[in-house]
Formats: structure tokens, C-alpha cells, sequence
């Protein structure tokens, strides 16, 4: 038996009272991700990317473990909720434009103790003052690093379209900007290479892209580790009391956290590890998140159907944004159809071993999004579900 089939044997006989659809987190691979990430992150902490874990109980197991500390947020109104629920050190990782929020937090020394807000322009603070109605708390507040690599004069550029600031001098500004400012403060910097962090190096069957994403990823390293240490010189020069630099993502972890201007690493899909994580030389982790689909119909030989599945991730939209058909192995997507909205025909020699109300296990092809779909995981351990315990959905929830 593989190693794959043992698990669909453990999965099975763990849900075997469960009706699918049905959710869940195996937590020995959970546990083994986090162990990894710490491992790699060499000392450095690890701030949890809630985005990819949307659970709160997932939340605070991993935040319990030695190596990690403070969570990194994607919305204002999740930032006040997890710093209501007990969270000390929440980093929003996107500026806001949510008015009510900003009135809550300045008026509650609590929330403004524990939330900082991610800026990358000066109309973002007037933004914040505009929504105070009479909040006078101060706001710890990031400057955020545009960290694409530009080549040829600028002509070319790779790296996801986020901050404006790109130079030391950039920063630098907006810090002065900040500290002239009643009612901010400057606390830290971030900088997110997702063209390295988020971008897997060995793309199966595409070996001349993989050298090219290699090499883009050690040109980008290169550049941005010289950028980032003078960035954070800059501002240390005019806020000398920086209380951090976040930088990384699951898939740049150690290369990150080699750099000495950095002193804490981003990470969340790597506790979980989505297929999207699949293609990586840098590390290899453990699938931890999968979810099941019943299987209802046997249209004919090599052929099964089982209800909706149709769960596709965001961004550029591609067949790696499916989830993925994961056990048992060897079953694909008739091209014709791909995930269904209602139902989802499964071709392969195992559709003809599966029978009516049998499970299908997939992971989805990236990490928190798949808790937008159920509002319970089931925590697995050995053959058993050993708690279940509510996503964000479950606790009534949907940020975004």
C-alpha cells in the first residue's frame, strides 16, 4: 500500500460517520508543516498569514508552538475580531478603506494596542482621521515595500502590483510623513516577494520554464536583499525604535530569513500546503487540508460523478487553480466538464472501485479559501476525528 492509500484508509475510516461534502485537518502533517517552517525560518519568528488558515482554533495551535509569533490579517474588520477574541500582535497586511473599522479602533485603546495598519501613501492616513469620530488612540501603523524586480530600465517588471514605494527614498519619506503626523505611529516594514515566495521553481513537464523561473527568483533574491537592507537603514534613520521587517512567504522562508535587515518571516500556506505548493525545490511539505465529495452517480465504466467540487482559487484563472482530484490516485477531470457548480464526472481505471455514497478526497489548490466553503474542519489524528472545530464561515464570518 502507498503511502497515499494509507492515508485515503486512515481518512475513511476517520469520517466513516461523516456525510460528505466534509472538511478536515490532518494533524500530524499540520503539526510536521509547522515544525518545518520554524525549522526553516532559522530562528527568526514566524507570523501566521491568517488568510491561509481561516480558523481560529488552527490559528492559536500553530501560535502555541515555539518559532511562531503574531498573526498577519487581510481585513480590517478580521483584524479588530481576532484582537477581540484575544490576539495580541495583529498585522493587517493590505491598507483599508473600511471607515467604521478605523472609528472602532481609535477609540479603543485595546484594538489600537494590538492592530497595526498597512500604508503605502499619505491619503491612506487621511483616510484614518477622516473615519475617527473622536477616536484620539494613536495608529501603529507598516510601510509597505514594493518588491518587483524591475529590469532593462524598468521596461520589464515581475512581482505582484502592490505598494508604489520602491527605493529607500520612498520609504524614507513616507516615515518623515508619518512622524510629523499627530496620531501615528511607524512600528514596522514589510515587503513580500510573492514572485519568489509564491511562485513554484519545478513546474512538472516544464523543465525550460522551471530553469527561467530559478533564475528570475535568483535575480529577484539578489536585488531585493541590497534593496530591503538599505529600505530599512533609510527608515531606522528616521525611526530608530522599528519594532520589525516582515518579509517571506511559505515558499521563500529560509532565503528571507537569511537576510539580516529582516527579523520576522510571513507564513500560512505552509501549514496546510495546497497543491499549489506542489512545485518547489526550496522544501517539500506535508498535504494537510483535504476535503471529500460523495460520489453519486456511475455514468459507466472508468467514469464516476460525484456532487459539486467546483472550488476554484483566486488569481489568473487555469487549470491550476482546480482543485485537485488527490484519493483515491490516478482520477482526472473530463476536459469537457472540469468542476462542476452541482456535480463533477471523475474519469479513471479507479472510478470503476468506487461505489455510490464512497468519498473522494481533493486539496484545493490554495489554502484558507477552501474554509470559505465549509464552516467546520474535523481534526483528524491516526484513523480518527479527534475534535471539529468552526472556520471563519462557522462563527458567521465572510470578511471578504
Amino acid at each position: 500500500m502507498t503511502a497515499r492509500a494509507a492515508d485515503r484508509a486512515r481518512y475513511d475510516r476517520a469520517t466513516a460517520h461523516l456525510d460528505a461534502p466534509v472538511a478536515i485537518v490532518d494533524l500530524e502533517a499540520f503539526d510536521a508543516n509547522a515544525d518545518d517552517l520554524v525549522r526553516r525560518a532559522g530562528g527568526k519568528p514566524v507570523r501566521v498569514a491568517s488568510k491561509s488558515v481561516r480558523c481560529r482554533a488552527l490559528l492559536e495551535r500553530a501560535l502555541a508552538k515555539d518559532g511562531f509569533a503574531g498573526i498577519m490579517s487581510y481585513t480590517l474588520a478580521e483584524s479588530l475580531w481576532l484582537a477581540r477574541s484575544g490576539f495580541k500582535d495583529v498585522l493587517l497586511a493590505y491598507p483599508s478603506a473600511d471607515r467604521s473599522g478605523y472609528a472602532e479602533l481609535t477609540a479603543d485603546p485595546k484594538l489600537a494596542a494590538a492592530v497595526t495598519v498597512m500604508i503605502d501613501d499619505p491619503a491612506q492616513l487621511d483616510l484614518v482621521d477622516a473615519a475617527r469620530d473622536g477616536g484620539r488612540e494613536v495608529v501603529r501603523v507598516c510601510l509597505e515595500l514594493d518588491t518587483s524586480l524591475r529590469m532593462f530600465g524598468g521596461r520589464v517588471r515581475v512581482g505582484a502590483r502592490r505598494s508604489p514605494l520602491h527605493s529607500p527614498a520612498d520609504l524614507a519619506d513616507l516615515a518623515r510623513a508619518v512622524v510629523r503626523r499627530e496620531g501615528f505611529e511607524v512600528v514596522g516594514v514589510m515587503a513580500y516577494e510573492g514572485h519568489v515566495a509564491g511562485v513554484g521553481d519545478a513546474l512538472a513537464g516544464r523543465p525550460l520554464r522551471s530553469r527561467a523561473v530559478r533564475l528570475m527568483q535568483a535575480a529577484a533574491r539578489r536585488e531585493l536583499a541590497e534593496r530591503r537592507a538599505a529600505v530599512v537603514r533609510a527608515v531606522r534613520a528616521v525611526v530608530p525604535g522599528l519594532e520589525f521587517v516582515n518579509g517571506g512567504g511559505t515558499g521563500s522562508v529560509q532565503h528571507t530569513a537569511a537576510e539580516d535587515a529582516v527579523t520576522e518571516i510571513a507564513a500560512g500556506s505552509g501549514l496546510y500546503v495546497p497543491r499549489l505548493f506542489d512545485n518547489y525545490t526550496s522544501f517539500t511539505g506535508r498535504p494537510a487540508a483535504l476535503f471529500a465529495q460523495p460520489v453519486v452517480r456511475r455514468p459507466g465504466v472508468g467514469v464516476v460523478t460525484v456532487l459539486g467540487g467546483g472550488y476554484p482559487a483566486s488569481g489568473a484563472a487555469g487549470a491550476d487553480r482546480l482543485p485537485e482530484p488527490y484519493l483515491p490516485e490516478g482520477l482526472r477531470y473530463d476536459p469537457q466538464e472540469g468542476a462542476g457548480e452541482v456535480q463533477t464526472p471523475l474519469l479513471g481505471s479507479p472510478a470503476d472501485d468506487l461505489l455510490i455514497g464512497d468519498k473522494v478526497w481533493f486539496r484545493h489548490a490554495k489554502a484558507g479559501e477552501l474554509c470559505e466553503r465549509f464552516d467546520a474542519l474535523h481534526l483528524v489524528e491516526g484513523d480518527a476525528v479527534t475534535a471539529t472545530v468552526p472556520t471563519y464561515r462557522g462563527e458567521g464570518r465572510t470578511f471578504l
